[in-house]
């Protein structure tokens, strides 16, 4: 493997360090001929500046290199240059120096350095997502073991396709063997699709992301997660309103459920935000709140101090196939075809 390149390390176009000369150096530079010489009483001749064979200017679309977006994507991570740089394999000032020479390029602020933990500004939220998605393509280009068999990527936050997963895996696998169908769980409210992760996401919810084209295949209810030895456990079924005395736990990453999902004259009097699935189900089975999910949520996360009771007057759920607008993987015609033959036929 070989060393990764100092990030740090960013040469100008057409600059070249020029190296001091004492005496012993002078004999080497003959002094310039008569015809470049200027005539007395006239202006100088206009200097010319000869290329460099052995260094020729880097093209502008190189000033910005993938170590560039590397770097910055690890302060992003980590949110500490420090991190950044020991993930990376490098020294801290050199990932300093990257991030700087990126930001100077791009003429925006990317990294707001004013507190110890650093933030990303808005510009650098932006970016963020652009960055991860070209250093994926990038990184999947390379992957030899794709080349030969091009996996085709389905993301999903949680509950994947409901009850349709499984009909869906099988008859992929039965009519498609030569391209394997990955279902990836990730936690984001696009399943990594903006950033380049997937191919296509089986998504919840309106999702209102740029650069996306998504197709609603069914409709789910919802239903109220309580704990299971909890009072509301017993209940054939339950409205909103009956959640908003107690806490409401809310998956604030990928979840789809907020407070607005109740009228504004009977909100929840309490929430507590947790980043992914696992962590829901756990702060409801140790009773510290109820939450509110998509049916399937019931099938394809069982937990022993979890109850689901449906809800009567949430309204259903839209379960969506994203994907990004403009080529993209060649089976997802294919895919998007057999999604909607399994969800007909029922």
């Amino acid at each position: 493997m070989s060393r990764p390149e100092d990030p740090g390390h960013t040469a100008s176009p057409g600059h070249h360090p020029t190296p001091a000369t004492g005496p012993a150096d002078r004999g080497h530079h003959p002094a310039p001929a008569a015809a470049d010489q200027a005539a007395p009483g006239h202006p100088p001749a206009p200097a010319i500046h000869r290329a460099d064979p052995d260094h020729p200017p880097a093209p502008a679309s190189r000033a910005v290199e993938l170590r560039h977006l590397r770097a910055f994507l690890a302060v992003a991570e980590e949110g500490n240059v420090t991190r950044a740089a020991a993930h990376l394999g490098l020294t801290q000032p050199a990932v300093s120096r990257t991030l700087a020479a990126l930001e100077r390029h791009l003429g925006l602020r990317l990294v707001d350095r004013s507190t110890h933990h650093l933030a990303l500004t808005p510009e650098g939220v932006a970016f963020r997502d652009k960055a991860a998605a070209a250093v994926a393509a990038f990184d999947e280009a390379l992957d030899t073991g794709r080349l030969r068999h091009w996996p085709l990527r389905l993301g999903h936050a949680w509950s994947a396709f409901g009850p349709y997963t499984t009909p869906l895996l099988r008859a992929w696998r039965e009519r498609h063997p030569a391209t394997p169908l990955e279902l990836l769980r990730i936690d984001d409210r696009t399943a990594g699709l903006t950033r380049g992760e997937v191919d296509a996401a089986l998504l919840r919810g309106p999702v209102h992301a740029p650069g996306l084209v998504t197709e609603v295949l069914f409709t789910e209810g919802r239903v109220a997660a309580v704990t299971a030895d909890g009072p509301l456990a017993s209940c054939t079924s339950l409205r909103l309103a009956d959640l908003a005395d107690g806490p409401v736990v809310l998956n604030t990453v990928s979840g789809i459920t907020t407070p607005e999902l109740w009228p504004p004259h009977a909100r929840p009097a309490a929430t507590l935000t947790v980043a992914n699935t696992d962590d829901w189900l756990a702060a409801i089975a140790a009773g510290r709140g109820s939450g509110v999910s998509a049916a399937s949520t019931a099938a394809i996360h069982p937990h022993p101090g979890v109850a689901y009771v449906p809800l009567d007057d949430a309204p259903g759920v839209p379960v969506l196939l994203a994907r990004r607008d403009g080529p993209g993987h060649p089976a997802l015609p294919k895919l998007a075809a057999l999604a909607r033959e399994i969800v007909a036929r029922g």
